[in-house]
């Protein structure tokens, strides 16, 4: 199996991170925006889902309220417990080629993971915005 190539944007890195200080001690969630070609995934923006729920352990939006947007490449949810790995209940509702998680305390990238539908860590790498 090829080694996919995750790039992120230092904006969206920023963006995950307050967003989740901002939903502490819920759990916040967010689609991840960019392009995927080839093995290369490029995650530029970050949005939130239309009809986002927020909840001490959980954070859902429902799927059929997306509208058909190929620029979607995956979503970012926070961990109020400060663990580092998806849950069962995550891999279940995975949505995308990628998972951001960030745990408490939400201060750098040490607190965040980037996960594929398996649960496997995805290595990335930080890009300048341009």
């Amino acid at each position: 199996m090829k080694r996919r190539l995750i790039y992120v944007k230092r904006s969206v890195i920023r963006s995950i991170l307050e967003y989740a200080k901002a939903c502490h001690p819920k759990e916040g969630i967010l689609l991840l925006k960019g392009s995927i070609k080839r093995d290369r995934i490029t995650v530029d923006e970050v949005e939130i889902p239309p009809l986002a729920v927020r909840g001490f352990g959980f954070s859902n939006f429902p799927l059929y309220m997306l509208p058909v947007d190929f620029s979607i490449v995956g979503t970012a949810h926070s961990h109020p417990s400060g663990v580092l790995r998806p849950s069962i209940v995550d891999l279940n509702k995975f949505y995308g080629r990628i998972m951001v998680i960030a745990a408490y305390p939400y201060m750098s990238e040490e607190d965040i993971a980037i996960f594929d539908g398996e649960g496997k860590v995805m290595e990335y790498e930080v890009v300048a915005d341009v």
